[in-house]
């Protein structure tokens, strides 16, 4: 038996439940379980799962070492993305099942012009994470575990004490104030009856053990925080988690019908995030208020930040003539016979069309749904990249997991970081 990485290991039993409670309670093996024992927890699992699903929710077991809830509060998907692969390793660290929360997706610029909150399930599979640590469904923790466990009257928010000095009794967690973390929290129709404060602590694996302590399971069986417990960008220790979110088959079958419909293999995707609000970002390498960490560059520029190597223009925003060189030099490479552009702005589809005389065929969907870009990107034969955007690190994430050429605009060969990919 090959040993599992730290990324690979069955979470553990919580500490206490030997032959102690329900008995559906707490079925995680022990860290080191042999072959024999680990087949029969994986069966068992599967028949709980479908004896649960059978029995609308009535055998599903409340977890005695605790949940974690979060609001996906920061930024669109891509900072969501990397928000939740911190949560899920912070969750594993205080060894409680992490309450899985649907994705906020904002849409004011089209009617009805309010956030719209697209289930995690919707676009990724939820049992793969199970190999990494517990989770369930924000939705039906609400709905299945939430009357009972984790009724009104009993939902405790926790935050530091600088965020509650935003609230008018400068003691109370910011759960709801102003989008979007109201509508997030209304769409399940939860209000928060007492704020737990803390301080002296972060979201870091040093301080697993103080909130262990400070926050038993016993006496806080709900941990419900107003944004994610993680860090931005995601750490790079966090980034091998990315195997564990796996689209959705209706995502693949949407994906796969567009590619084979539209494009030509072998095919190069491009990340283009040229928008107004982007120059506006990028405008502070030019006058200095942003250093090489800026934003998601450490996964090109390295992590390391006295080693980082200097974050340019053309990494932030690649102009039509970068754009040009980086697609000769990877249509060349791969000989390519399509290109697919995702893009935020102007697709400069024309541009790229007439830049290889008619020769390549230039694809830019511009789909309602932004995971379709990700999907068809993650697929290409070679991927060029935004270093800044963390739309393209979900990309370049994914695409390391299964051994994928990428690349970046001004950055034709980037350094291989620090991770067990």
């Amino acid at each position: 038996m090959v040993a599992a990485s730290r990324f690979e290991r069955p979470f553990r039993r919580a500490a206490g439940h030997a032959g102690i409670g329900p008995l559906l309670v707490d079925l995680r093996p022990p860290a080191m379980a042999a072959p024999l024992v680990l087949l029969l927890f994986l069966l068992l699992r599967v028949v709980v799962a479908a004896a649960a699903a059978a029995g609308g929710g009535a055998g599903l077991a409340w977890d005695v070492a605790g949940y974690l809830l979060y609001c996906p509060c920061m930024g669109r998907f891509g900072n969501q993305a990397e928000h939740f692969l911190g949560a899920l390793a912070f969750a594993r660290a205080l060894n409680r099942t992490l309450a899985v929360p649907p994705w906020i997706e904002y849409r004011h610029h089209r009617p009805p012009y309010t956030n719209l909150h697209v289930p995690y399930t919707e676009l990724f599979k939820l049992e793969p994470l199970l190999q990494y640590h517990c989770v369930i469904s924000l939705e039906e923790f609400m709905e299945k575990l939430a009357p009972v466990h984790w009724p009104p009257g009993k939902r405790v928010a926790y935050c530091f004490e600088a965020a509650a000095q935003r609230s008018a009794d400068k003691s109370t967690c910011p759960m709801k104030d102003g989008n979007p973390f109201g509508p997030f929290w209304d769409q399940f129709q939860v209000n928060f009856d007492k704020s737990e404060l803390f301080k002296g602590i972060s979201f870091s694996s040093a301080y697993k053990d103080h909130w262990i302590q400070r926050f038993s399971p016993s006496e806080h069986p709900v941990l419900a925080l107003p944004g994610a417990p993680a860090q931005f960008p995601v750490l790079e220790e966090h980034r091998p988690l990315q195997k564990y979110m796996v689209w959705s088959d209706e995502m693949v079958k949407k994906g796969e019908a567009y590619i084979h419909s539209l494009l030509v293999r072998p095919y190069v995707g491009i990340h283009l995030r040229i928008g107004s609000d982007w120059k506006n970002a990028c405008n502070m390498l030019k006058d200095g208020t942003a250093g090489p960490h800026f934003m998601a560059s450490p996964q090109c520029v390295g992590y390391d930040r006295s080693a980082a190597v200097p974050l340019t223009m053309d990494m932030c925003l690649p102009d039509l003539k970068e754009i040009k060189r980086a697609l000769k030099l990877w249509v060349k490479k791969t000989e390519a016979k399509s290109v697919y552009i995702a893009t935020d702005s102007e697709p400069y589809t024309t541009e790229i069309q007439q830049f290889f005389q008619g020769k390549i065929k230039v694809v830019s969907l511009q789909p309602e749904v932004p995971q379709i870009d990700l999907y068809i990107l993650g697929q290409s034969d070679h991927f060029i990249g935004n270093c800044v955007s963390s739309f393209t690190a979900f990309v370049k994430r994914e695409r390391d997991v299964h051994g994928k050429p990428s690349s970046f605009f001004g950055m034709d060969h980037p350094p291989r970081l620090r991770d067990e990919f």
